[in-house]
């Protein structure tokens, strides 16, 4: 096996983990109320959004980080600090302990996603970026579809009622550092025990050094302020802020919505549902390709933004098999959003696409605000009422697809740009 392929193996890794790590808060939520007695919602959201906050800091470091020190520090660093993060909760169970953690893993990952976009072309060469860009989304469905089945299969195997000593041996090790009465903690211990294989594969690696494209360079401060006051800069920011709201709000919440409205259990079947809206945004990423070869990207992103209204209502206003049918197919007809508003975005500019692209991945904020304006909402009205604010982010989306005005019409959307997301 040659040491380019060894190299992408490893890359698969890293995005499987990031993956695995970062899209598990839905199924959590309701542990987390209820194990730390939370008074509101909204304490509950602080948890995404120190999350996402740490990421929209550190992204623009991050690339800063690399340019001075190189890939390997930067991956090196990546890797420990959640790590540091996930071995904090696991030792310290309390509630500030998780928020501290949260945002530890969050500056760790921005980090990871900064430097592996660029690492994965320079080792698998510009002429199979496009493969190989569509093979890591893929792995990163993957995991996002794996991890809640992860933590479904933990819960029922270590809750008190259930656990048996001596019936699996990684099942009594976690049991030994686990609390008998928040066994979900345990998912922490399986997350710091696949960062450290990560941690010592980077440090067994020897990769290329990274020569960043034009268009993964930052622009001079000039270029920033000039497209800063450009009001289309500010639709498209929006219009990632709205996508990523809508994503997070979605995933992170439909679990407690289901328990709350139709008492279904968030550790089995609610944990099912959040692991099939992965999967099947996986799936439509794939679909979405294709389309968007046979369909202007307005119009499917128009069609997807009426699609995801008409999902949406079933699933806050249906009734039980409704809602647990309609929560995940979101998760099918969202996922060719943010690629399309992204390269609309840029095609949409001349020049200063590097400075553009900074100023859109920023908006990846939208992870931290929306979960806590839904939560806010649904504290002070009901969770129904607070996942209403979701139809407001996909209206903006629709909107933007009319109001885009793209330099080149009908352009399909690139693997590439289609990968630039977070997890």
């Amino acid at each position: 096996m040659s040491k380019r392929t060894l190299h992408l193996i490893l890359i698969m890794s890293f995005w499987f983990t990031i993956s695995f790590i970062t899209n598990i808060l839905g199924p959590l939520i309701p542990d987390i109320i209820n194990n730390f007695n939370l008074s509101n919602l909204a304490m509950a959201g602080f948890i995404p959004t120190s999350f996402f906050l740490a990421y929209a800091i550190m992204s623009v470091p991050a690339g800063i980080l690399i340019d001075k020190y190189g890939e390997k520090p930067v991956l090196f660093c990546g890797f420990m600090m959640p790590f540091i993060g996930t071995v904090t909760f696991g030792i310290v169970h309390t509630y500030s302990a998780l928020l501290v953690s949260s945002f530890i893993i969050g500056l760790g990952m921005a980090m990871l996603q900064t430097v592996i976009n660029p690492l994965q072309r320079t080792v698998g060469g510009e002429e199979n970026y496009a493969f190989i860009a569509e093979l890591a989304q893929f792995v990163f469905g993957i995991a996002s579809f794996l991890s809640p089945l992860v933590y479904s299969w933990l819960i029922t195997r270590l809750a008190p009622v259930s656990y048996e000593s001596g019936k699996n041996f990684i099942v009594d090790l976690l049991a030994i550092f686990t609390p008998v009465e928040l066994p979900w903690v345990s998912l922490y211990w399986v997350f710091s025990a696949l960062l450290l294989v990560m941690i010592i594969s980077v440090l067994l690696s020897h990769f290329p050094k990274i020569e960043f494209k034009e268009d993964e360079k930052s622009g001079s401060k000039s270029s920033y302020i000039d497209l800063m006051k450009k009001r289309f800069v500010w639709m498209f920011f929006l219009g990632i802020f709205c996508y990523v709201s809508t994503e997070q709000g979605t995933s992170i919440f439909m679990t407690t919505f289901l328990e709350q409205y139709h008492g279904v259990d968030p550790q089995t079947e609610g944990a099912s549902v959040v692991s099939l809206f992965w999967g099947l945004m996986t799936v439509g990423c794939l679909v979405g390709m294709i389309l968007l070869k046979l369909i202007d990207s307005r119009t499917l992103l128009k069609a997807s933004g009426v699609v995801t209204v008409i999902l949406l209502a079933c699933a806050i206003f249906g009734s039980k098999d409704m809602s647990v049918f309609a929560f995940p197919a979101i998760g099918f007809s969202i996922s060719v959003m943010y690629s399309i508003v992204f390269s609309l975005a840029l095609n949409s500019v001349s020049s200063n696409h590097g400075s553009f692209a900074g100023i859109l991945c920023s908006a990846i904020v939208g992870g931290a605000a929306g979960p806590l304006i839904i939560s806010s909402v649904a504290d002070f009205t009901s969770l129904k009422v607070g996942m209403c604010v979701i139809f407001l982010f996909v209206v903006y989306i629709i909107f933007v697809a009319f109001a885009a005005r793209p330099l080149v019409n009908n352009r399909t959307v690139s693997l590439k740009e289609m990968f630039k997301r977070k997890s």
